[in-house]
């Protein structure tokens, strides 16, 4: 059996994760001892042997959605989003005196994986919707990564994961080089998921219970109030943007 968190989860988050995970297997009464970490988490979500893992809402709705089952969403402390969703904050550095995000339109757009809700799907249909493109991407594999990329001026602006962005906030002391120029509209939060065939309604109770189990301290490191099931439809409107060019 197969359990991971790979979404959020970082050196100063990996207890609070561990923890987190304990709690759900004894509501269970099964699930592997351990998270999995590393290796590859397109084989953790679509394996048969998927007891819960979370995955991100592109991801979800372009590949592993009639593959895999949702359990529910996250409810994240983030108070300016409904319950269930996120949203993305574009970051520049600081001392950049472009005052909008059309400045930034032909700018390096630094961002993770061309399947990121957060880092890519949110920004672009953002700026679609304002009639313009972030029209020079280059990629990074992390939120960190593009983070660190903007504060080093290897890029200019990124997009990213709102609780990402608070979790780096109190942990990577460059980001004070950094401010927020805008905030993409909200959408549904990365999705819980297991296997085909599993009870999603099992797992969600217990993801529920573990939640309000944890200690304070914990929940707010992972910055995790509760879990709502916000509809697979909802995430499947979504619109997906034009993917990156290639590198």
């Amino acid at each position: 059996m197969i359990a991971s968190l790979p979404m959020y989860d970082r050196p100063e988050t990996a207890t609070a994760n561990d923890r987190l995970w304990q709690a759900v297997r004894s509501h269970l009464g099964y699930g592997p001892e351990h998270l999995t970490r590393g290796g590859d988490v397109w084989d953790h979500w679509q394996s048969a042997d998927l007891v819960l893992s979370q995955t991100c809402g592109y991801p979800y709705r372009a590949r592993l959605h009639g593959r895999v089952t949702l359990v529910g969403s996250p409810v994240l402390d983030l108070p300016e989003c409904p319950p269930g969703h996120y949203h993305s904050v574009l970051v520049v550095r600081r001392d950049d005196p472009r005052t909008a995000p059309q400045d930034y339109a032909t700018a390096r757009f630094a961002y993770n994986e061309a399947l990121s809700q957060s880092g890519w799907a949110a920004p672009q249909n953002w700026a679609a919707a304002r009639g313009f493109a972030f029209s020079n991407p280059v990629q990074t594999g992390a939120h960190r990564a593009s983070a660190l990329a903007v504060s080093e001026g290897r890029a200019d602006i990124a997009s990213l994961d709102a609780l990402s962005w608070k979790i780096m906030r109190q942990h990577d002391a460059f980001t004070d080089d950094l401010r927020v120029l805008g905030l993409t509209d909200p959408t549904p939060a990365l999705p819980y998921i297991t296997a085909q065939g599993r009870d999603p309604a099992v797992l969600r109770l217990a993801l529920q219970a573990a939640i309000a189990g944890l200690c304070a301290a914990d929940r707010t490191t992972l910055g995790l109030t509760g879990i709502i099931l916000v509809p697979a439809e909802d995430y499947l409107v979504t619109p997906n943007p034009a993917p990156p060019p290639p590198n």
